[in-house]
């Protein structure tokens, strides 16, 4: 979180999979209740109602706008970040992004809809928390990810920003980003996720949990059996060829070019893919993008004030 004339500039990267600010990850889950729930752990009271946040991941959805779900995972994002500086009242800019072949078209209504609540008044965890929201700034995903690195960026070289739901593909040549070589695709890790527990099915007749496949896709392994760890692996490796196939297709030449990988999809290159390390630089932080749209935005605060 920073700070600029006593605002706090929050960022939000509301993934499919985690929303993220600068210092925090959270899966995306929500679960309503009319009543308190039983146990407690990341409650967000809002409205007269009790969500649950943090148990499993969100499907897939081109407008994020449509789904109330994010309104409620940037107020608990806002929460988690205030509650490291032991705030609960502050005047908040947001800052957060889209993908980038969907910027252009809903960046005004996803600023809208982060900002239809000048005032959020809500209680997280026990807490009540008392929020101005006085700005919102939106930026594509992906470059921000970069964009404190962006001296490092000579010659021609294409990052893939590789989530949960999408894959945002940009060109950057000489430090700069071509905005007529983005793209974005549905490659991410939920989708891995999908194939791998339905090859575990076809094979083993066996229905394997989420967080197990999670767990391997994540960190290379798990303790489970050595069949249903290959299964997983196979299917894996299998997708990561995908994925660079999917590259290739966009001119991707590793003997011409620098390859960037950000996003929580950098561990699936990282244990299954067969690359050259020396042309390939995976970004593990995966909160690089939420630092990015805070950086961003603050400097554009800055300008815009000494202006």
């Amino acid at each position: 979180m920073k700070e600029l004339n006593s605002i706090k500039i929050i960022a939000i990267d509301h993934g499919y999979g985690n929303i993220k600010t600068a210092n925090t990850v959270t899966p995306t889950g929500i679960t309503a209740y009319d009543t308190e729930p039983i146990f407690m752990g990341n409650i967000l009271e809002y409205n007269g109602r009790y969500y649950r946040i943090g148990d499993g991941h969100k499907e897939f959805v081109s407008d994020k706008c449509m789904d109330e779900d994010y309104y409620l995972l940037t107020m608990m994002g806002i929460a988690r970040e205030l509650h490291r500086e032991q705030l609960t009242r502050a005047d908040v800019h947001l800052a957060a992004g889209l993908p980038l072949t969907w910027v252009r078209r809903q960046r005004e209504d996803f600023r809208a809809y982060l900002m239809k609540s000048p005032c959020m008044d809500f209680r997280f965890n026990g807490t009540d928390y008392h929020i101005s929201v006085v700005g919102c700034s939106i930026y594509p995903q992906g470059y921000p990810a970069v964009v404190e690195h962006i001296a490092d960026f000579k010659g021609t070289n294409l990052l893939a920003d590789i989530g949960n739901g999408t894959m945002n593909i940009l060109y950057i040549n000489n430090k700069k980003p071509v905005e007529n070589r983005s793209y974005t695709e549905k490659y991410g890790v939920n989708q891995c996720m999908i194939a791998a527990r339905n090859a575990v099915l076809d094979s083993f007749g066996v229905k394997i949990e989420d967080s197990i496949i999670e767990q391997v896709l994540r960190s290379g392994t798990a303790d489970i059996g050595s069949t249903y760890l290959e299964c997983i692996k196979r299917t894996a490796t299998e997708y990561v060829s995908n994925i660079f196939a999917t590259l290739r297709r966009y001119e991707y030449n590793p003997d011409l070019m620098r390859l960037y990988v950000v996003g929580g999809g950098g561990c699936l290159l990282k244990y299954f893919g067969n690359y050259d390390k020396e042309h390939v630089t995976i970004i593990d932080d995966i909160c690089a993008t939420a630092k990015g749209y805070e950086f961003l935005a603050y400097h554009a605060l800055r300008r815009k004030e000494q202006s």
